[in-house]
């Protein structure tokens, strides 16, 4: 290269305004690069809060005063509930890993937002119509998707504050059953008959947890009054030292039954209330094996359940009727052999009301009166 091509070049290139490289290029740059950094940073607090809401742990006075010093949160509610800690560890990373997806989408979202308006402003765009846009479109779309709005919001709440989780189950209302997916917008739910419920957070206004923490079941049994309240608690006893015996209903409860006593009073048996504190989700089956061996002891004792006892009365006829009825018999025979007049008239008494006689049969009954008349008075003139 020549000397004269090089000094044109650098006297070109001094020539060039590199200030325009420090102004809007430089701002765009910052403004995009410093998104980033601050996205990048809010996400690390995101994940440190999740991981610290998942791995539950606390040094609080709490566990002190319980005498579990540098335990965790999930030892401390295992030893509450008397659910195991895996479970209790999987529910809240579960809730942390929902909690934390929902908060770094809306965090990405609204920086995103931001540093594209700060960019349009830097390149000298004017951003009030687009805002005047936006605010007018949010609105809109807002008013239009309100239902939406509050399912989320719903489903956030729901999530944060563990009112259900996977496995639970749970009485939405017209869904009663176990949870199988909890989203930010809806619920599944699976009832008894298998029918899968997709219940929409916005619609839940209550929740009845089944399973949350421990369980009770509760069983009303009718007992006879020929068996005493010491022979049932006799009774009781034996059926749970026979329950105890098996490893899979001794770990479902939590407690020995409590007998609550007498529920109600009948004319035949007596209804006693029993409750028997249970792992969550296990209450049914220790109902179903208490009644099983409740009823085989009973049969041991001759005990019996109380049933209750009806009488069904039924009318026959009698002598008095069989009389009443051959009397209308022979009512209805002397009848029949009246004269056609008296029988005329009777048929006409009964009905009501009685009818007019016709000229034809005032003639006859003239006729018929007439030759007795005649016949008298000849005789009185004789």
């Amino acid at each position: 290269m020549t000397s004269e091509p090089m000094e044109s070049t650098v006297q070109a290139a001094s020539d060039f305004d590199w200030s325009f490289l420090l102004g809007t290029p430089l701002r765009i740059t910052i403004i995009i690069v410093g998104a980033i950094v601050v996205n990048l940073i809010v996400r690390l607090f995101i994940r440190r809060f999740t991981a610290a809401v998942a791995k539950g742990t606390v040094g609080s006075e709490k566990a002190e005063a319980a005498g579990l010093a540098k335990f965790s949160a999930t030892a401390m509610e295992a030893h509450r509930t008397g659910i195991d800690q895996q479970t209790i560890k999987e529910r809240r990373a579960q809730r942390a890993r929902t909690v934390g997806r929902m908060l770094s989408s809306v965090t990405t979202i609204l920086i995103s937002v931001i540093a594209a308006l700060m960019v349009l402003d830097a390149l000298d765009f004017n951003i009030a119509p687009i805002l005047a846009s936006a605010g007018i479109a949010g609105v809109a779309i807002a008013f239009g998707a309100q239902e939406l709005v509050r399912d989320y919001l719903s489903g956030f709440f729901i999530v944060i504050e563990d009112q259900y989780g996977i496995g639970d189950t749970v009485d939405l209302g017209e869904a009663v059953g176990e949870v199988e997916d909890v989203g930010l917008r809806r619920t599944q739910v699976r009832d008894l008959t298998g029918t899968l419920w997709h219940v929409r957070n916005g619609e839940i206004l209550r929740v009845g947890n089944l399973s949350q923490g421990w369980a009770r079941a509760v069983l009303e049994i009718p007992i006879d009054y020929s068996t005493s309240m010491d022979d049932y608690r006799e009774m009781t006893k034996d059926v749970t030292a026979s329950l105890r015996k098996d490893p899979e209903i001794s770990r479902a409860m939590l407690e020995d039954p409590e007998i609550a006593g007498v529920q109600s009073l009948s004319g035949s048996h007596r209804v006693i209330r029993t409750m028997i504190k249970t792992k969550p989700n296990l209450q049914w089956m220790v109902e179903r094996a208490f009644r099983a061996e409740l009823i085989n002891e009973m049969a041991k004792r001759g005990a019996q359940v109380g049933m209750i006892q009806e009488t069904v009365l039924r009318t026959l006829p009698d002598s008095a009727d069989d009389s009443a009825e051959a009397g209308r018999a022979e009512t209805a025979a002397a009848g029949s052999a009246q004269p056609k007049r008296s029988a005329a008239v009777t048929s006409e008494a009964d009905s009501a009301p009685s009818r007019l006689p016709s000229d034809q049969e005032i003639r006859s009954t003239v006729h018929e009166d007439s030759p007795s008349e005649g016949t008298s008075d000849d005789t009185g003139q004789q």
